[in-house]
């Protein structure tokens, strides 16, 4: 079945109610009243703009710019909303981008270009991250098919490319990870002709967080035992590179769907692979043998990163770099790496769809091809649907959280806000014991120190304790027994949280004036507390001109792009067998 003849490279309707449905099914019960808060994803109803949102703050710049650009949505919209547009938006991208970038090379057939969308959309890599609450890094991953686009058309040298690619770009670029993602996938596929445009468009694009880490006293290492915290792991009997090759192998084991620990589930990653490794003739045939190698390349590449911390020796020497090393903190996390291997799969694997399909003797035979080749995502995470298996439940925060923000929003007292108990991470009885990150910074309209030591389980069911990078963190947690140097380091309140595990304040800090007496929140004030000295005026200035000149690469992509759309000549290059079958079907309905 094809939608347009194949001569568009959008996504036919069918494509794209597809995505819609799978989006609904993905995201499922995370679209009612509240506020999904999992792991590292905390949305609040309104995020404030402080120092640490653009880079400005004692913390490191890993969430610089989405910080920002949530406080200013946020400002407008309330945060609940945004959230679920964010989620849903990113399933059906990317379920959409990869059908589109695969429906050249296959003719239109819908079929088979929602094969290749669904192993992207629906994918271990998917649905792992958003367990474990990476939204940002998500919006990313659904951007590298647009981006792939976009840079095919620089490679070809169509008009107004590189403005398609500024915007394609844009949302990965919210966190660096993303950012690095859809720079490797431009660079890659934009070729020689497009190679100083896509990696300038990337740099301009990272300036923000570039800046900021550049500028941040705690940016120069990372803790070497992280490493080994954040390597990939193995889900099943067939270990940790089979969980990768699927897409797979996060560290954390509570983010992993249960489907992965099946028997069956590397057999369906080996038949996933297998469909790719078939189309991949079809994929160079249709654009080319130098875009095939980047991006099969580049999806090997992914792998390698992705196991970087299993392998011995390797492991070792990626340790021995983190406190040295600017930068080589964004490889412990190594499997984050996988999403470029995981679009090589999809692209191959909708053009092997394609191919066997093609290859069937009748009709019944090409439509059994493809309707099994459509089942293989959905059995390698089944229980991806409907919030992975209704992991992903909103809840309210309690009303204690809007008295302390009134409060500090109003209060005259300077200083900043020491949150207790120590730790980033926090697990509230109010919203079911779940694992998360502590949602003060965002909530609250002051700075908010919390510790950024993170425990992680080992592989050997031991924890691991990564030290955090956070200079002032360090020194707020030395002095977190002594209302007085607390308040000489700049702590004008102590936000004491309940309901969570960790150690109740010392008595000292305890009897501190209170100001807020909920039933979950405490708020002390810190008499005598300074008022904590700002960033430099030539930092304010670097850093707030590198986010005005990513805004206004951004902004200047979306005028001289004005709408046009994302038809693309580039992306038209289909095996000649394809081809020819197209020009006849045309012929016959002219005659008709």
């Amino acid at each position: 079945m094809r939608d347009d003849g194949g001569r568009s490279d959008r996504p036919g309707w069918s494509v794209r109610l597809l995505a819609a449905a799978t989006g609904l099914l993905v995201v499922g019960p995370g679209l009612g009243p509240g506020f999904v808060l999992a792991n590292d994803m905390v949305f609040v109803p309104r995020q404030y703009p402080t120092a640490d949102a653009f880079g400005l703050g004692s913390a490191l710049p890993r969430a610089v710019p989405a910080d920002a650009v949530l406080a200013a949505v946020t400002a407008v919209v309330p945060g609940d909303l945004v959230q679920k547009a964010v989620l849903l938006a990113t399933v059906v991208a990317a379920v959409t981008g990869a059908a589109a970038l695969v429906r050249p090379l296959v003719g239109g057939r819908t079929a088979v270009t929602a094969v290749a969308g669904l192993v992207y959309g629906w994918s271990p890599y998917l649905a792992e991250r958003l367990l474990m609450g990476h939204w940002a890094l998500l919006v990313g991953y659904a951007a590298l098919p647009w981006v792939a686009r976009a840079a095919l058309d620089m490679r070809a040298g169509r008009a107004g490319a590189t403005a398609r690619l500024v915007l394609a770009m844009a949302p990965a670029a919210l966190v660096p990870t993303g950012g690095l993602l859809a720079a490797g996938v431009a660079v890659a596929l934009g070729g020689r002709r497009g190679l100083g445009r896509a990696a300038g468009s990337a740099a301009v694009l990272a300036l923000p967080w570039l800046v900021a880490a550049a500028l941040h006293p705690g940016a120069a290492g990372a803790d070497p035992d992280g490493v080994a915290a954040f390597a990939a792991r193995a889900e099943n009997w067939a270990g940790s590179g089979a969980a990768v090759l699927g897409g797979g192998g996060i560290w954390n084991a509570a983010a992993v769907p249960g489907s992965r620990a099946s028997v069956l589930a590397p057999l369906v990653t080996a038949l996933v692979v297998a469909l790719a490794a078939a189309g991949w003739p079809r994929v160079a045939a249709g654009w080319g043998r130098g875009p095939a190698v980047a991006l099969g390349g580049l999806g090997l590449a992914g792998l390698a990163l992705a196991l970087a911390g299993t392998v011995p020796g390797v492991r070792d020497a990626l340790a021995a770099a983190q406190p040295v090393l600017p930068g080589a903190g964004l490889l412990r996390d190594g499997q984050k790496w996988a999403a470029w291997w995981v679009l090589a799969l999809a692209v191959g694997a909708g053009a092997g769809a394609a191919r066997l399909a093609a290859a069937a003797t009748t009709a019944t035979g090409a439509a059994a091809v493809s309707a099994v080749a459509l089942a293989l995502p959905l059995l390698a995470v089944p229980d991806l649907a409907w919030g992975v298996g209704g992991r992903l439940s909103p809840v309210a925060y309690p009303a204690d959280w809007e008295r302390v923000r009134a409060v500090l929003a109003d209060d005259p007292h300077p200083g900043a806000v020491l949150a207790l108990p120590s730790g980033a991470v926090r697990s509230f009885g109010w919203n079911a014991g779940r694992p998360q990150l502590d949602p003060a910074p965002r909530y609250l309209p002051r700075p908010v120190v919390v510790d950024d030591t993170l425990v992680v389980g080992g592989s050997d069911g031991g924890a691991i304790a990564v030290a955090g990078e956070d200079p002032r963190a360090r020194a707020v947690a030395a002095a977190a027994a002594d209302p007085v140097a607390l308040a000489a380091l700049g702590i004008g309140f102590v936000l004491v949280e309940r309901g969570t595990p960790g150690a109740p304040p010392v008595p000292a800090v305890a009897a501190l004036p209170q100001v807020v007496a909920g039933h979950w929140l405490v708020l002390l004030r810190v008499p005598g507390a300074v008022e904590p000295a700002p960033p430099s005026p030539a930092a304010v200035v670097a850093v707030l001109g590198a986010h005005g000149a990513a805004l206004a690469a951004v902004v200047a992509a979306a005028v001289v792009t004005g709408g046009s759309g994302w038809r693309s000549t580039a992306l038209s290059r289909a095996p000649r067998r394809v081809t020819v079958c197209a020009r006849r079907n045309r012929g016959r309905r002219g005659r008709g």
